[in-house]
């Protein structure tokens, strides 16, 4: 959505999008990372979770990641709550800020994972970071930085096939007396943008009060709202009117590219979700070696969300007095020792001394010694 998340408008883009979504409205959350270092971040959740409530018909439960400095427990009980999601919202506030956080905290495979199964919706600021390249806005508008990109989360090239990157506020006026267009950063620096991207990467522009929608499916994309959506390349640019829809191949051939798509490649080698599956099913030694092949993939970002996931199921587990600690909690700790050990052999210390903290936080006790580690819970 390119503006108006909130607003009359999207009413009815709402309701639509929620009843296509296939689980119930229990599994809708909202992430307020955008807006996190706002002094007024709680009033914007509270008038958020009041206008799904009462204008959408909805609830969504908060999750609250509003820096990288929260709990290890914290941490879990949020991307265990992203896991369980069909439909997540995210909005307004900083693309930088929220890129920077998501990047810290691992939550990359999480949103892919929802996509997997149900909704993403992503607006204003929250839009912004969905391509392979997102514009730091405020830098630029604000402060005046030079015209730069930043790294993405990349989840329209992962989930689509398209390389784009998405400009909300696309038809801003605000300016009067200068160019505002393009989510204020007018015509002259768009243009030193482009030069910028990689030749097959072109921009998918959402005018304010209009949306998006991507059916990853059936392979097209739909304009609702009020205004059109833009497909740019090199200053060229197709459009799109609100009511209308394109295929990906149609998009792509509007942008002159040499892109031919194919099925959107693996989100990743092994889906953090499955180490869970494989604990609960006793298999301990392939949920251990699906750790080790996910420290492969992404040391700083896959691992530490599936680490944390596990902790607090681990956490869960153990507060529940049905539960035979060794039989049912045993093979967690298990696979989490023996994730800390191959990162300790590896000389991964922050990531070691990290899983040790998180099972302290579980009130899981560590005895190293130089026959092992061993554990117990008080």
């Amino acid at each position: 959505m390119g503006s108006g998340e909130t607003s009359p408008t999207m009413v009815t883009p709402h309701q639509n999008l929620l009843a296509d979504t296939p689980k119930t409205p229990k599994s809708m959350v909202f992430l307020d990372t955008p807006f996190g270092f706002q002094e007024n971040a709680d009033d914007l959740t509270k008038r958020i979770i009041e206008y799904f409530a009462h204008s959408v018909g909805h609830v969504p439960t908060p999750v609250s990641l509003r820096n990288a400095q929260v709990s290890g427990s914290e941490l879990g009980q949020a991307v265990n709550a992203i896991r369980e999601a069909s439909w997540l919202f995210a909005g307004p506030g900083s693309p930088s800020y929220a890129l920077k956080v998501w990047q810290e905290l691992g939550v990359n495979p999480h949103l892919d994972a929802v996509l997997s199964r149900g909704t993403l919706v992503f607006a204003s600021a929250a839009a912004l970071t969905v391509g392979s390249h997102t514009m730091p806005v405020y830098e630029m508008y604000k402060v005046g930085e030079e015209p730069h990109w930043l790294e993405g989360l990349n989840l329209m090239e992962r989930h689509t096939g398209m390389p784009a990157a998405v400009i909300p506020h696309y038809d801003n006026t605000e300016g009067q007396n200068h160019d505002t267009r393009f989510c204020y950063i007018g015509e002259r620096r768009l243009r030193i943008l482009e030069s910028l991207l990689p030749e097959e990467t072109f921009i998918i522009g959402v005018d304010e009060h209009t949306g998006i929608s991507f059916d990853l499916d059936l392979r097209i994309a739909r304009v609702f709202g009020r205004g059109q959506m833009t497909i740019r390349h090199h200053g060229e640019s197709w459009t799109v009117n609100s009511g209308g829809s394109a295929t990906f191949d149609e998009i792509i051939s509007h942008t002159g590219s040499h892109i031919v798509l194919g099925e959107p490649a693996p989100l990743f080698k092994v889906d953090p979700s499955r180490v869970e599956e494989m604990l609960e099913s006793g298999d301990v030694s392939s949920a251990v070696n699906a750790l080790l092949d996910l420290d492969e993939v992404d040391r700083d970002f896959e691992t530490r969300a599936a680490v944390h996931a596990l902790v607090t199921r681990l956490g869960h587990l153990a507060a529940s007095p049905r539960v035979d600690l060794q039989s049912v909690v045993g093979p967690y700790i298990e696979a989490l020792l023996q994730a800390r050990q191959a990162a300790r052999a590896g000389g991964r210390w922050d990531e070691a001394d990290q899983i040790r903290d998180q099972l302290t936080e579980m009130k899981v006790v560590i005895k190293d010694s130089a026959d092992g580690s061993t554990w117990e819970i008080h």
